[in-house]
């Protein structure tokens, strides 16, 4: 079984897709890891993002595994550091690189073959695992996106940064040539907004369980 979910920054789709995978018993799935593990190892190189030939083929000679839904680069978890502000600068930089989806998309489906999951991202329902038995979209207002992102406590900016800095990503995830941040047709809208975690989960577990 697979449960894809896609949406924007703040809208709750990390901590629902862990919850609803420790309900159910299957495997959680985060895809934005594996491009904030690659950033990662790329702000510790000197590479300019706009080589985008060099920042392939150095991906390429990355070790990118999943374990006990932890990203482990080259043999370490660095799922501590995935949101740190120089990762979460540059991201979707390295994302909207067609090629560096492509080698990420592959390493998630051999990752997860044979595995009943929940992934989540901006382009799970669309383009990774478009065959999903069960889809579904997250969205919540710019306002509650920023604030919950701000009351993680991962980032040293202030809101309105964090809510500028949103809006950049977002518009860059939704202007992607390749795996742009959309709603499927055949996804399940929810906007979280006013909605407790809670009450996500019964929404989307009702749905499922149907």
């Amino acid at each position: 079984m697979i449960i894809a979910m896609d949406g924007p920054a703040g809208t709750g789709k990390s901590t629902i897709a862990s919850l609803i995978a420790k309900k159910l018993g299957i495997t959680y799935l985060n895809s934005g890891s594996f491009y904030r593990a690659l950033t990662m190892a790329l702000n510790e190189t000197e590479i300019e993002l706009s080589d985008e030939k060099t920042v392939l083929d150095f991906c390429k000679k990355q070790s990118l595994d999943y374990e006990n839904s932890h990203l482990i680069l080259n043999g370490k978890d660095v799922e501590s550091h995935l949101h740190d502000d120089a990762v979460s600068a540059r991201v979707a930089q390295v994302s909207s690189i067609v090629e560096i989806r492509h080698l990420v998309n592959e390493r998630m489906r051999e990752i997860t073959n044979h595995l009943d999951i929940i992934c989540e991202g901006r382009d799970m329902t669309t383009v990774v695992f478009p065959n999903a038995d069960y889809k579904f979209y997250l969205d919540a207002s710019i306002d509650v996106q920023a604030q919950r992102r701000f009351d993680q406590g991962v980032s040293n900016m202030t809101l309105e940064e964090v809510k500028a800095a949103i809006i950049k990503r977002d518009e860059i995830d939704r202007n992607k040539k390749e795996g742009a941040l959309k709603r499927a047709e055949d996804a399940f809208y929810i906007d979280t907004s006013a909605l407790t975690i809670d009450k996500v989960c019964e929404i989307i577990l009702s749905k499922i369980q149907k």
